[in-house]
C-alpha cells in the first residue's frame, strides 16, 4: 500500500522541515511526500522519502524551468509524478509528453506515478473507458511504474469518487496495465478506510490532506489498517 502526498504548490523548506518533525508514519505502509522542487532536499534531509512533481525527459538542455532525472536522484529523490491533471489542464501536457517522461525517469532508476483520469463531461458522455484506455496505452512497462486514477472532476473539489465508481475505474486500469493503481481525488481521513478497502485500490495520491501532518497520518494509518 502507497501513499503519496502531494503538496502541489505549498511548502518551501522551512515549512517542509516543519512538517517532518511533527509526522511520524505508521509502520505497514510506504510514505512518500512531493514538495515543490525547492523543498525537496529540505524533504531528504529531514528523511522523508520525496519525489519530484514533475520530471523532463531530457537529461540536460535548453528547456527553461524543468528538471532532469539525473538532477533529481543527485538530490536523493525517490521518485516523480508525470501527467497530473493540473499539468494537463494549465501546461499543456499531452498523453505524448507524458509517456516521454515516465519513460526517461524510469530508464533513469526513478518510481514513476503516472496520472491518468477523466473530464466531469468526459465522464458524462461514458467516455470514461476510452480516456482511461487512451491514456493508459502509452505509459512504458516498469517495476517502478504505479498509476495514479485520479478523477479530474474530484481533485480539489472536496467530491470523492464512490468507492464503487473508484474499484470500477482501477479494475479497469489494471486489465489495462498489470501495475498498482492508486486512487487521487479529494482523498480525506474521512473517506480513506472505505476508499482503501477496495480489492483493486493500492494507495492513494493524496492532494490537501497530506499538508497536515495530523490529516496524513490518519490516511496512513487507514492504509496500513487494510495493508
Amino acid at each position: 500500500m502507497l501513499i503519496a502526498g502531494n503538496w502541489k504548490m505549498f511548502k518551501g523548506p522551512a515549512a517542509t522541515r516543519a512538517f517532518a518533525e511533527r509526522f511520524a508514519p505508521p509502520a505497514g505502509v510506504d510514505v512518500v511526500v512531493a514538495p515543490p522542487f525547492v523543498s525537496l532536499a529540505a524533504a531528504v534531509e529531514a528523511g522523508l522519502t520525496a519525489y519530484a512533481q514533475n520530471v523532463h525527459w531530457a537529461t540536460e538542455g535548453a528547456f527553461t524551468g524543468e528538471i532532469s532525472a539525473p538532477m533529481l536522484l543527485e538530490l536523493g529523490v525517490a521518485g516523480a509524478i508525470v501527467g497530473h491533471s493540473e499539468r494537463r489542464q494549465w501546461f499543456g501536457e499531452t498523453d505524448a509528453t507524458v509517456a516521454r517522461r515516465a519513460e526517461a525517469a524510469l530508464a533513469a532508476g526513478l518510481h514513476v506515478i503516472a496520472c491518468v483520469g477523466e473530464l466531469e463531461a468526459e465522464r458524462e458522455a461514458g467516455e470514461t473507458e476510452a480516456v482511461l484506455r487512451r491514456q493508459v496505452s502509452v505509459l512504458p512497462p516498469g517495476e517502478r511504474l504505479v498509476v495514479a486514477y485520479e478523477p479530474v472532476w474530484a481533485i480539489g473539489t472536496g467530491r470523492t469518487a464512490t468507492p464503487a465508481l473508484a474499484q470500477e475505474a482501477h479494475a479497469f486500469v489494471k486489465s489495462l496495465l498489470d501495475r498498482p493503481v492508486l486512487y487521487g481525488g479529494s482523498v480525506k481521513p474521512e473517506n480513506a478506510a472505505e476508499l482503501l478497502a477496495q480489492p483493486d485500490v493500492d494507495g492513494a495520491l493524496v492532494g490537501g490532506a497530506s499538508l497536515e501532518p495530523a490529516s496524513f497520518a490518519a490516511i496512513c494509518a487507514a492504509a496500513a489498517a487494510v495493508a
